[in-house]
């Protein structure tokens, strides 16, 4: 079917104001609770991420609160939610644009582009939505109407210039932050990657995967590789009821985290004797094994662990409380941030006994 870009942009924007789901971040312009939800969203569902938008915007509901706050409550505030980088990177980004920018969000492409973790897409996003910039977004959801439109199978570099050129002569000039939501919501809502509702599509008159009658087929699946798996072991390390806890390195995974000592031990080693050998690296400290207090597995997003955990004392009395290290007792787990697997082992302790 012949089109122009003004009636395809068209017939998305007629169905996204017909469709579009209720949303909260869509009932405003405010850059920053949009930048907000377009960082919680990222690879996350939609679900998941309404109960943690509508909690912090409670809290915090401008860049000015925002910025004098502490990162420790942020990260408790979005404990759960996953790929903790997101929120320490957002984080930084209001403090540069308070101290620079007059906490103004700037609008300009390529300043927004040099703020910590935010990439093409959630530029093009925010400065599409909130400033009515012309750039179009390209997730995942974007990426395969695309490619079904097109008849393209692989993301090769020449295809992936094809979507955007694509996207950038169709996008609406009046309208850019609507139609990207469009492009975004007919993936996620019709054209799904199994059974997509085609017969509702509001774009199957140009697609050249409905008119093949193989839709599914556009793009092909890439295999997923095998998730690694370590084995863990972490000492929990007893004082009067109390136990020790650290925070983990900024420039970390979970970064910013609280967490038993302990991390991955070869195959070739004892549980025991890892653990032992790892604590007294990281905190200088030689430890009395008491018992197994348990076993935890878990499942992140691109690996698997185990999680060997022991009660023990010091030998030594050697550790401190400082800034990142401290001795709490359970009714003040509530107060920091951990990692899912260590609430696993809260859950799992609280059926035993929690004491060493």
């Amino acid at each position: 079917m012949v089109y122009t870009s003004k009636t395809l942009s068209s017939q998305v924007l007629i169905w996204y104001n017909k469709n579009k789901r209720l949303l909260p971040f869509r009932d405003t312009n405010d850059p920053y609770k949009i930048w907000l939800s377009e960082v919680m969203l990222q690879q996350t569902k939609v679900s998941t991420v309404l109960p943690y938008y509508e909690k912090w915007i409670k809290k915090f509901p401008t860049i000015k609160s925002l910025s004098i706050a502490k990162l420790d409550t942020l990260l408790k505030l979005w404990e759960g939610l996953g790929y903790y980088r997101r929120c320490n990177n957002f984080y930084k980004s209001i403090k540069i644009i308070c101290n620079h920018y007059n906490g103004e969000i700037p609008s300009d492409k390529k300043i927004f582009l040099s703020l910590p973790g935010v990439g093409d897409y959630t530029a093009s996003a925010v400065l599409s939505i909130a400033f009515n910039k012309p750039y179009p977004v390209i997730d995942g959801n974007v990426r395969r109407v695309v490619s079904r439109i097109l008849g393209i199978k692989r993301f090769t570099k020449y295809n992936i210039n094809r979507i955007n050129n694509f996207l950038k002569s169709i996008i609406s000039v009046k309208n850019p932050g609507e139609f990207n939501q469009g492009m975004i919501e007919i993936g996620a809502l019709l054209c799904k990657p199994l059974s997509p509702l085609c017969n509702k599509c509001p774009l199957n008159s140009y697609c050249y995967s409905f008119k093949r009658g193989s839709p599914e087929s556009y793009p092909l699946k890439v295999k997923s590789k095998p998730k690694p798996h370590y084995n863990v072991v972490v000492a929990i390390i007893w004082k009067n009821k109390k136990f020790y806890i650290q925070k983990r390195s900024l420039n970390k995974m979970l970064g910013g985290l609280w967490e038993f000592p302990g991390g991955k031990i070869s195959n070739t080693e004892s549980a025991e004797s890892g653990l032992m050998r790892i604590v007294y690296k990281e905190c200088g400290t030689s430890l009395i094994i008491s018992k197994k207090a348990g076993l935890i597995k878990h499942a992140y997003s691109h690996f698997t662990l185990t999680l060997n955990c022991f009660f023990c004392k010091e030998k030594n009395h050697i550790l401190k409380e400082s800034q990142n290290r401290k001795w709490i007792s359970k009714k003040n787990i509530k107060d920091y941030s951990f990692p899912k697997a260590n609430h696993k082992l809260f859950q799992h302790l609280e059926l035993k006994n929690w004491y060493g």
